[in-house]
């Protein structure tokens, strides 16, 4: 037999013209939320920032639209998630910011973080120094 048997391979890429078009409209493209005009314009809100010192003690900054510090308070643990409901009560997209001493332990960062997210608090960020 000298001839080449395609019959299996016509089969094969049946399946798999099949198998692509049954897939694809799943697939979700990426979506891209650009900016419009009118958003642009509004200030955002400025973060709340929690500090978490090296002693494991936590200190709460508000600050006003400029920048400035316009509150600080050392608190306890127990009292980060009342404070944040009270900024999110005015502000339901209310962010806060993590800075941690480098040396602070990691866990000590994550049970900020952890207590956090059973507030459902949806924005939360770590502060970073750019490197030199």
């Amino acid at each position: 037999m000298n001839e080449i048997n395609v019959v299996p391979y016509i089969d094969v890429m049946l399946v798999l013209l099949v198998i692509f078009m049954v897939t694809a409209p799943l697939i979700t493209p990426g979506v891209v939320d650009l900016p419009s005009v009118g958003k642009s314009s509004v200030a955002p809100a400025t973060p709340l920032e929690v500090v978490i010192r090296e002693d494991a003690s936590i200190i709460v900054r508000d600050r006003d639209a400029k920048g400035a510090v316009q509150d600080e308070k050392r608190i306890a643990k127990g009292e980060l998630a009342a404070i944040v409901k009270a900024k999110q009560a005015r502000n339901a997209d209310q962010p806060v910011v993590i800075s941690a001493d480098k040396n602070v332990k990691y866990e000590a960062v994550l049970e900020v973080m952890d207590e956090l997210q059973k507030q459902a608090v949806k924005r939360v960020g770590l502060s970073v120094k750019p490197a030199q």
